[in-house]
């Protein structure tokens, strides 16, 4: 059986270094029906987008293609910029009943299967992610560095290496093993001090991590953790803030519990994950702050639907059970409020490639159609500090997808996306 499943990631990584390098990005000039530019709320027709090496040079009414541009005609298309999903966990096995999965996994086997995973995601349209953490430390540097390399086809990737938790918190692989058995590579941000918190964070970034994500209270699918129970401290998050703003990077938080969120802003963190139970004066002082939002709001109907199916374990349906129609009573109030939100979906949970199945819940529970759209684009490029994506704009890349029906008009044909561009490059 090993030597079968070791034969299989072989043609599964053979199939993806095949796909993986695209041809080289020529001169374009893409015809468009509707444009979306992910910023302004204006819907332009008429527009013909110029795009030179990997990036939008031009965007006007349509003309003659200028001199060795190939003209692409989606004048049938709406189109918009690449999706950007801020909560992903591309470089790990994906949720199951079977808690032992990530150590049964070997390094290079979820690497594989994280290359799986970016390609979907890709395909779908979301042609960048914020991937924020794997049981498996460093699996997301390598599977980012690949698609960097174009070994592997993949979104662009910002990663987080690790989790920063206590022992035994909601970033720690509990109820499998002892946690001294696990293995180095699954405990490389755990923390029992602030002290520690900053050495973790000292060392995720060494090796690569764009971004450090926190685990500020427990969590829902985490043995032995409760979403409201605050775990990482106001000390240890400053201490993590305090070196990784130092270097220029980003600091997010897993804070479901309403203590935690205020934590979790007091010290400074750029933005909270989920934010499931989070009470006026969290979402007050979040608007008061500047402080983002990513609130996986799908999310819980699945694992609710899915996880009940398949005999998750019960403690994980119960806390799920608790955390999410607290959360869209809290995102409702986030969008009346105007406090920061992106699009965070926790891709991992439930299957890669179904991202976009959380616009509908956002337009449910509050957002204008645009509103969402540009949650998960323009938005979205300001929450993580790129001016490089996000929006169809000069000087951007060309990252973009097209829908032949109005997105505007029923969000959920971005749920299955016709064409899809990376960087000047057909992806399909």
């Amino acid at each position: 059986m090993q030597r079968l499943r070791h034969r299989h990631l072989i043609a599964a990584l053979a199939v993806s270094l095949l796909a993986a390098t695209p041809a080289s990005a020529e001169s374009l000039y893409i015809e468009t029906g509707r444009l979306i530019d992910g910023v302004s709320n204006d819907v332009r027709t008429g527009q013909c987008i110029t795009v030179q090496n990997e990036r939008i040079t031009a965007i006007a009414r349509c003309g003659p293609a200028p001199d060795g541009a190939t003209r692409l005609d989606w004048s049938a298309f709406t189109v918009l910029p690449g999706l950007i999903d801020l909560h992903t966990h591309l470089a790990d096995l994906g949720q199951s009943a079977d808690l032992a999965a990530p150590i049964k996994a070997s390094p290079a086997e979820t690497a594989l299967v994280g290359a799986r995973n970016a390609r979907v995601t890709l395909n779908a349209g979301f042609t960048s992610v914020r991937d924020v953490g794997t049981y498996r430390g460093l699996t997301d540097v390598t599977l980012r560095n690949a698609i960097e390399r174009g070994d592997v086809p993949g979104p662009r990737m910002w990663v987080a290496g690790a989790y920063i938790t206590i022992p035994k918190g909601g970033g720690e692989l509990n109820g499998v093993v002892p946690h001294e058995q696990l293995p180095p590579d699954m405990r490389l941000g755990v923390a029992a001090t602030p002290a520690e918190a900053a050495a973790r964070t000292t060392f995720l970034l060494d090796h690569g991590a764009d971004f450090i994500k926190t685990i500020a209270t427990g969590a829902v699918l985490a043995i032995g953790t409760e979403p409201g129970a605050v775990e990482l401290g106001v000390d240890y998050l400053r201490a993590v803030v305090a070196v990784a703003h130092a270097r220029g990077k980003k600091v997010t938080a897993h804070a479901h519990g309403a203590e935690g969120i205020k934590n979790a802003i007091n010290a400074g963190v750029d933005s909270i994950e989920h934010a499931s139970l989070a009470d006026e004066e969290a979402l007050q002082l979040a608007r008061a702050r500047g402080t983002w939002l990513a609130m996986d709001i799908y999310n819980g109907t699945y694992i609710d639907e899915v996880g009940t199916k398949e005999g998750w374990p019960a403690e994980y349906l119960r806390k799920n059970r608790e955390t999410t129609d607290a959360q869209r009573v809290a995102f409702r109030r986030a969008v009346e409020l105007g406090v920061n939100i992106g699009y965070a979906t926790d891709a991992g949970v439930y299957p890669h490639g179904m991202n976009a199945r959380q616009f509908a819940n956002m337009i449910k529970y509050g957002m204008t159609p645009m509103q969402a759209i540009q949650s998960a684009t323009g938005r979205a490029a300001i929450e993580m500090g790129r001016s490089d994506i996000g929006a169809i704009a000069p000087g951007r890349f060309a990252d973009m997808v097209a829908v032949k029906a109005d997105p505007l008009a029923d969000i959920t044909v971005l749920e299955k996306i016709d064409h899809v561009m990376k960087g000047g490059v057909m992806v399909r």
